[in-house]
């Protein structure tokens, strides 16, 4: 007979995660590190008792981590699980209503990204004893319809448990979308507030430990040779490295085949870091925020070898990146939908299995040596603009500058972190990244305010790197609230605050779409235009950090930046620098274009000018369906 556990539901929830287990390669670790939440009527019973239990020293003990903003926590723990390489995550739990909206830019963030992470908002009641409740929407057309439900288009699956026999089926099939990497992203799991605290018999199996194996797909051995007959007729390939290289830990593996046949790597936002900044043949960030380097092979690449990659339009630069008319793509991931990609040959496996295979069957084959050594010459040329950037000796400091310092104070394995504004472009083109885990942007959500929470996220999961945060003014002001949670838990982030007064990124790219910085500076309302443009505010975002229980260092030249983050590293707490910058002078140019349309018709001489330069830039795009054919007959 079946053994029974006599639960509620929110202490069996907390049972089963806490004896969850990946194992990958032979190495087992947590499935679940802990457990966010801010509580609140919705979830304080149910999931918060349970919590409250673990932590007195119930079986089953889960973490709990007190967050101050629900978006910031579900990015804590999308950031752990890609520090963690997708194989450990947290769960986060909130309340009915807001708390639970609130999540739902997270969970977008995480699905985008495909990381792993665990949503499990309370939810109204399934009882319906005294509708409506407390920050419940009534939907005129349904009564089993919540705001829950926006978490639809947003999770790799959703579920909402109505009654405690149904739990056991949605943990195990969240468990197994979590676990999959070519399926992970966020995952929902909606709990009615009085379900949660009910009670029921479980099966003691469910709540035993159960290993989850984290698979590494071979590529097809026909698959295999198709791609490599593809490359063996190259006579420019290119590299593109993305996340599914660092993901999969297949560096060794993308060296070795890169070294072997002479193939240079350019890397996206996901994957930089793939190859040392400084490896013969790393040509650095390719596309709309690449290097020069990275992106004049690429104009002329015959093949190119994407290896998990998801090919975003940056990446692309909105399909302009690629020059040549007869251009093929071969294309290593482990998710069919990426692999398929610009009409390519498609690799569907593992990033290290797939590259191991390519070695192996393109022994012999190399690139010429002419090829080799323009690849390795446009290298040192970018090196030489970045050296340049970085010491421009301009005052206030530019942009460049900054990240120069923070480059030169971080160790090898330090990691730095960023995911918005103009920062993320810099960073992608200019950071000299020495460590698979050394470089971490947040760039396919690209959201604001996800910094200090994702840098509290990757000190949790590797307590032993120091972690600089960079954020712009507009990205702090968004979300900062997880400084007093770093406080709180003793988490050491230097996070460097770059003030310029407004939005950058947005500012710059105003000017390319003929839109003149209208909307993206900090002014107050002149009374005499009516308009945004009167003095700077007197905003003094170092004091308000100072007044969460951070230590703070204010810098105003680069001799200063880097005397505060010397000190900075000698703090056991959260420190935050900061400086001022000017937002005028840009970074080196990448030769690059990101498509943004511009109006079609004006009254501004600007906008027309920039609608112009738009659709000749619109020219060089290409749908990169397969090589281009000739002129029909």
């Amino acid at each position: 007979m079946t053994s029974r556990i006599r639960l509620t539901v929110g202490q069996a929830v907390v049972r089963f995660l806490a004896a969850q287990l990946t194992e990958r390669d032979g190495t087992e670790q947590p499935l679940f590190a802990g457990c966010f939440g801010i509580f609140g009527h919705g979830n304080l019973a149910g999931l918060g008792q349970a919590l409250l239990e673990a932590e007195l020293g119930q079986p089953g003990a889960l973490r709990y981590y007190q967050a101050r903003n629900e978006q910031a926590m579900v990015h804590t723990a999308a950031a752990f699980a890609r520090a963690r390489n997708r194989l450990s995550t947290f769960a986060c739990t909130s309340s009915i209503g807001p708390g639970a909206t609130n999540m739902v830019t997270g969970a977008a963030l995480a699905t985008i990204n495909r990381l792993p992470v665990l949503l499990l908002p309370g939810d109204v009641f399934a009882t319906r004893v005294a509708p409506p409740v407390l920050q419940e929407l009534e939907h005129p057309g349904a009564q089993d319809v919540s705001v829950n439900d926006a978490f639809r288009p947003v999770s790799r699956f959703f579920d909402r448990v109505w009654r405690p026999e149904q739990l056991p089926s949605a943990l195990l099939s969240a468990t197994r979308v979590l676990t999959d990497p070519a399926e992970t992203g966020a995952v929902t799991i909606a709990l009615p507030q009085d379900v949660q605290a009910e009670a029921h018999d479980w099966p003691a199996e469910l709540l035993a430990p159960r290993v989850w194996h984290v698979p590494r797909p071979v590529p097809e051995p026909a698959a295999l040779d198709r791609a490599a007959e593809v490359i063996r007729a190259a006579r420019r390939p290119l590299i593109v490295a993305g996340g599914g290289v660092i993901y999969s830990g297949a560096n060794p593996e993308l060296r070795a085949l890169a070294e072997a046949a002479g193939i240079p790597v350019a890397e996206t936002q996901a994957g930089k870091g793939s190859l040392p900044f400084d490896h013969p043949l790393a040509l650095g960030a390719l596309g709309s925020t690449g290097t020069v380097a990275a992106n004049r092979i690429a104009a002329q690449a015959d093949v190119v070898i994407g290896v998990g990659t998801r090919y975003s339009d940056f990446t692309t630069a909105s399909r302009t990146a690629f020059g040549s008319p007869q251009v093929r793509f071969v294309n290593v991931n482990v998710a069919a939908a990426d692999a398929v990609k610009l009409a390519g040959t498609p690799l569907i496996a593992d990033a290290r299995e797939a590259l191991r295979g390519l070695a192996g069957a393109l022994a012999g084959w190399s690139t010429g040596e002419d090829y080799r050594a323009q690849a390795r010459e446009l290298a040192a040329a970018w090196q030489e603009t970045i050296e340049r950037a970085y010491t421009l000796g301009h005052q206030p400091p530019a942009q460049s500058e900054v990240i120069g310092a923070v480059n030169a104070a971080a160790g090898p394995r330090d990691v730095v972190l960023c995911a918005a504004g103009s920062m993320p472009g810099d960073l992608h083109k200019l950071w000299r990244t020495r460590d698979p885990k050394g470089y971490h942007v947040e760039y396919g959500y690209s959201c604001m305010g996800y910094e200090i929470a994702g840098g509290l996220g990757v000190k949790l999961a590797e307590p032993d790197r120091e972690v600089y945060v960079l954020v712009g003014d507009g990205s702090y002001l968004m979300m900062s609230a997880e400084l007093v949670t770093a406080v709180a838990e003793g988490i050491k982030v230097i996070v460097v605050l770059v003030q310029n007064q407004g939005f950058a990124s947005i500012g710059g790219l105003s000017e390319t779409v003929g839109v003149a910085r209208f909307g993206t500076r900090y002014r107050y309302r002149n009374p005499r235009t009516g308009r945004l443009d009167g003095d700077v505010l007197p905003v003094d975002l170092a004091a308000n950090a100072a007044s969460l229980g951070v230590r703070v260092l204010r810098a105003q030249t680069i001799a200063e930046l880097s005397a505060a983050l010397r000190e900075a590293k000698d703090e056991a707490g959260p420190v935050l620098v900061h400086i001022e910058t000017d937002p005028m002078v840009p970074a080196p140019d990448s030769e690059a274009w990101w498509d943004v349309p511009v109006a079609e018709v004006s009254a501004l001489d600007a906008t027309r000018q920039a609608r112009e330069a738009y659709e000749k830039a619109k020219t060089a795009q290409r749908p990169l369906l397969g090589p281009e054919l000739g002129p029909p007959r």
